[in-house]
């Protein structure tokens, strides 16, 4: 039985969906204004490792995200310039471009490192319909009230907002760890309709509403997508730490304010990445995207294989040092699978022996995705005594969930550079012989003649393998 770790009640659950075996899911999309980074690629792996493992397991996920092209903030409490408008002011272009640009840059990057396309992508710009039905029927159930800047909702009128993030209410001060508006009734409330600028100017995205011109607050996107692709409660809610105290709190709010329902039964959350021990910033020069990966000469799914070695729910430090031991590790896997010499089309069929190990791999990702134990579990079954074939099997099979392309054309390239040469394999042939004869000294003296060719040997329970230095 998969189990889970919720954020909601800080304890690892029984998965059980709505409508089993469908698992409807809403994956926090990226806000277009700039370009991803690899912290952002660490979020999307893991949701792209949850919902691999819910197919494995013989679930059928409806995944969507959305794509924030409008209402995100500079201040995430409805203060400052919207994203977008400031980018496109900054750069002088026209912010639907902008918007396109960012957007096909991310998926782009999260194609390259096997990253799936969610079942449906839903643009905040292409919504605003749905955004203003849902802010019309929180101010008709009188959750809302309006200031000079906009509409908000009133959080001291929703019993138990902040139970996501266990917020202290009470304490919390405007000023200090929040904007401070002076029109907001209470420090929480956050803004569903924003009104376009008084002093003349000219939003490039802005819609006509029953309040007047403007445009939707950030958090209201999610709760109206998602209630239109997946209904008014449903089975999985990911995103960053970072979204829980605000955004994902705001967004529970808003949602069973209007729907006197429960919104997420399970909601998943992804930990930072730091790099060399600090936050990710520019100003700190430690902002890192694919092709900075890529400039140094690691290939992308090394990041990917980095990423698995540490559980989805643990700060992760990324360092260069650390990625080159990735890369050695990945190469590693390739050039053992290219060794083992195998074509398999069929691996539904296993085994007993091999049975085991899958079990043990099924037990390893069930338990809230422990992937570091997954790829243990991998090297592990590698050295076992189970055929070349066995391991090549399970290797597929578990790649369902890796993604780390272990059938790819790179492994086959792998093995026609290691192709034995005919005057390799005939020494390797009579130092058989000479070994079945109990002569080890003779056989020990063509091992070196392999191995000054730069070939390596390696003695196994199925025979020798021969290898490229």
């Amino acid at each position: 039985m998969l189990k889970l770790y919720n954020t909601l009640s800080r304890k690892k659950e029984k998965f059980k969906p709505l409508q089993p075996p469908k698992v409807g899911i809403y994956i926090c999309g990226p806000t277009v204004y700039d370009y991803s980074h690899i912290g952002h690629i660490r979020t999307y792996i893991n949701s792209d490792v949850l919902t691999r493992t819910l197919r494995f397991l013989n679930y059928k996920p409806f995944i969507v995200m959305n794509i924030t092209d409008v209402g995100h903030l500079t201040g995430d409490r409805d203060m400052g310039e919207d994203k977008l408008e400031k980018a496109a002011r900054e750069k002088k272009q026209d912010i639907w471009e902008i918007a396109k640009f960012y957007t096909d840059y991310f998926w782009q990057t999260m194609s390259t490192v096997n990253v799936g396309k969610p079942d449906v992508v839903c643009p905040a710009t292409k919504h605003i319909q749905e955004m203003i039905a849902l802010v019309k029927k929180l101010e008709e159930k009188g959750y809302t009230y309006k200031t000079s800047d906009g509409i908000y909702f009133d959080t001291s009128k929703f019993r138990g907002y902040g139970k996501l993030a266990n917020l202290d209410i009470e304490g919390l001060k405007e000023g200090a760890r929040v904007e401070k508006n002076p029109e907001k009734k209470n420090p929480t409330d956050f803004g569903l309709w924003k009104f376009s600028p008084k002093d003349g100017a000219k939003r490039q995205m802005e819609w006509d509403s029953p309040w007047g011109v403007g445009f939707p607050g950030w958090h209201i996107e999610c709760s109206a997508m998602s209630a239109k692709y997946l209904g008014e409660t449903f089975d999985i809610h990911t995103g960053g730490v970072d979204h829980i105290n605000v955004h994902h709190t705001n967004e529970i709010a808003q949602a069973e304010a209007a729907t006197g329902k429960k919104f997420v039964n399970y909601w998943f959350h992804s930990e930072h990445l730091l790099i060399n021990g600090e936050k990710m910033s520019k100003s700190l020069g430690n902002f890192y995207k694919l092709e900075d990966i890529k400039a140094k000469g690691f290939e992308p799914l090394v990041l990917r294989y980095l990423f698995l070695t540490a559980h989805y729910r643990t700060r992760m430090n990324f360092t260069w040092e650390g990625l080159e031991t990735a890369q050695k590790t990945l190469e590693k896997l390739y050039q053992i699978i290219s060794d083992l010499h195998i074509s398999v089309s069929d691996t539904t069929n296993l085994p007993e022996e091999a049975e085991n190990w899958e079990r043990r791999f099924v037990e390893t990702i069930s338990n809230d995705l422990n992937m570091p134990q997954a790829l243990a579990t991998v090297w592990e079954m590698l050295k076992s005594e189970l055929t070349n074939k066995e391991k090549y099997q399970l290797l597929l099979r578990w790649d369902r969930v890796l993604g780390l392309d272990l059938g790819s054309k790179k492994i086959l390239q792998l093995r026609q550079a290691s192709k034995v040469p005919a005057e390799i394999d005939d020494l390797v042939k009579k130092r058989e012989e000479l070994r079945k004869q109990e002569k080890w000294q003779e056989a020990d003296e063509i091992r070196k003649k392999i191995e000054a060719k730069d070939w390596i040997l390696k003695d196994t329970v199925q025979g020798t393998a021969v290898s490229k230095k």
